[in-house]
């Protein structure tokens, strides 16, 4: 179907994406999965187009886009290729970059900004902790005020980029009480002392995308690495939940349709018993289904982004997309595996690798049950 929600100009940035993926991601993404780590160098190279700093001001280093459907852009060409890329860089330039561009004062954006837009700078958010999964109203992790610093305890766990960012957006218990009182958000840096990082995790999937615990051992936080206002974390969080679930969405969609699009040529090519597999009844009608769901989460979606571009999307809206998306993911990427046969079974192949990464996309960012209940009190129930 159309795609009548892009316009030229994200037309053009979009080849700037594609570019990038054949040239700099494609002829090093083997030694990414098996050393599961994106380079530095990758990150410099995205820098260097502007892919990193769509939400940055230009004063700090950034393009200041100010229209969201260019992360789309981003979001849709990276996970075309490889979902854990679109996570690794999706969490720093959309998830990480609202906490850094609007929450902190014009020192804090100095200090960091800058080198987050050019990729020098790689940043993660830790929210989740071993005990606490999407529970994020009861978090553990504490922070105490002294006249040096904040002193950190606790451990997250789950984080992306988390064995080798330079800046964290920390979620932190300062007080007690309720939760929309007491918890606030700190920058912890690379050279933190008492900050410590576990081996990467050795998930299913998502190779190339490095994720890792993280420890705070009396760490010692500067006064001055707090951001937005003290005891708000939780709104601020949750404020900021409804673009990181539409984030999601594009790129559960994305990712599905580059599958079900490899999939579709190889049922055409593919022949059983004379003929191509493809023409078989079932075959034929799974494939229909699959392209039906496709557009018509498409269609949806498309409306979402335009309801984020235009400051109107909720919370709900953002659930729904992010829910559904995934469910779509995973039966698309599920029936084609099957399509593929034995060889959809071989990591070697894409649509292996992809049946691996995408089955995440229903657990991170607030579980499918999760999105579905605050679809079901959204109703009154």
């Amino acid at each position: 179907m159309p795609r009548s929600i892009f316009e030229a100009d994200h037309e053009d940035f979009r080849q700037t994406v594609r570019k990038f993926v054949q040239s700099h991601v494609m002829p090093n993404y083997a030694r990414y999965c098996e050393q599961r780590l994106i380079d530095r160098e990758l990150w410099l190279a995205a820098g260097e187009l502007g892919l990193l700093g769509l939400h940055v001001p230009e004063a700090y280093g950034g393009s200041e886009a100010g229209d969201w459907r260019f992360t789309a852009v981003v979001l849709e060409e990276l996970s075309s290729f490889s979902s854990g890329l679109s996570s690794s860089f999706g969490i720093h330039c959309d998830i990480v970059a609202p906490y850094l561009c609007e929450l902190t004062t014009p020192e804090q954006k100095q200090r960091w900004l800058p080198g987050f837009a050019s990729g020098e700078l790689i940043s993660a958010i830790a929210m989740t902790e071993p005990s606490g999964g999407s529970d994020l109203a009861n978090l553990r992790t504490s922070a105490m005020r002294t006249d040096d610093g904040w002193i950190l305890n606790g451990s997250k766990t789950f984080i992306t980029n988390g064995s080798r960012a330079d800046l964290v957006v920390v979620a932190a218990r300062t007080g007690v009480g309720r939760p929309s009182q007491c918890i606030s958000l700190f920058v912890v840096e690379r050279d933190t002392p008492g900050l410590t990082r576990g081996q990467k995790l050795d998930k299913v999937g998502q190779e190339e995308s490095d994720t890792a615990e993280l420890f705070f051992d009396d760490a010692v936080v500067p006064l001055d690495n707090l951001i937005g206002e003290p005891g708000r974390g939780f709104p601020h969080m949750m404020e900021r939940l409804t673009q990181e679930r539409l984030n999601c969405a594009v790129s559960n969609l994305a990712h599905a349709q580059s599958v079900f699009d490899q999939t579709l040529a190889y049922v055409k090519s593919r022949k059983a018993f004379g003929s191509p597999i493809g023409s078989f009844q079932h075959n034929r009608f799974t494939m229909a289904e699959m392209a039906t769901s496709l557009d018509v989460t498409r269609s949806f979606l498309h409306d979402c982004v335009m309801a984020h571009v235009e400051g109107e999307l909720t919370n709900v809206q953002a659930a729904k997309a992010k829910w559904w998306s995934a469910q779509v993911q995973n039966e698309v990427l599920d029936h084609c595996v099957q399509l593929f046969g034995g060889y959809g079974y071989m990591r070697e192949t894409p649509v292996a690798r992809a049946w691996l990464d995408g089955r995440v996309s229903k657990i991170w960012a607030g579980t499918n049950e999760i999105m579905k209940e605050l679809v079901g009190r959204d109703l009154g129930l």
